[in-house]
């Protein structure tokens, strides 16, 4: 957000900040939520990249396709367990995930 429109907002009775702020995310939990972002965003990346669709990558993990629905979205009933072996199971190695979650790993998110 550029400084004038910050300004003009805070000047309207505005409170401007961050998404956690507006929360009220302890760090810890920032950290958590982007971390599933993350995960799920590299999920629907690898798939599309493999070129499988969600029942594939469903069948590949045991899974159903509603499952794999809310694994691409972050859904908070998925496990970042099932997300992770989602993950390993697309071809994404450890080192790749600690990159990830490191913010080494960049990928670019093909359009949906």
């Amino acid at each position: 957000m550029d400084k004038l429109k910050r300004q003009n907002l805070e000047k309207a009775g505005f409170r401007v900040g961050s998404t956690a702020d507006f929360l009220e995310l302890s760090p810890e939990e920032e950290a958590y939520l982007e971390i599933r972002l993350e995960v799920s965003e590299l999920i629907r990346y690898q798939r599309k990249k493999r070129g499988w669709t969600q029942v594939q990558l469903a069948r590949a993990l045991g899974s159903s396709q509603s499952r794999v629905a809310k694994m691409e979205v972050g859904d908070p009933s998925t496990s970042l367990d099932l997300m992770l072996k989602g993950l390993l199971r697309l071809g994404v190695t450890k080192q790749e995930l600690g990159e990830l979650l490191t913010g080494k790993f960049r990928f670019a998110l093909q359009p949906a």
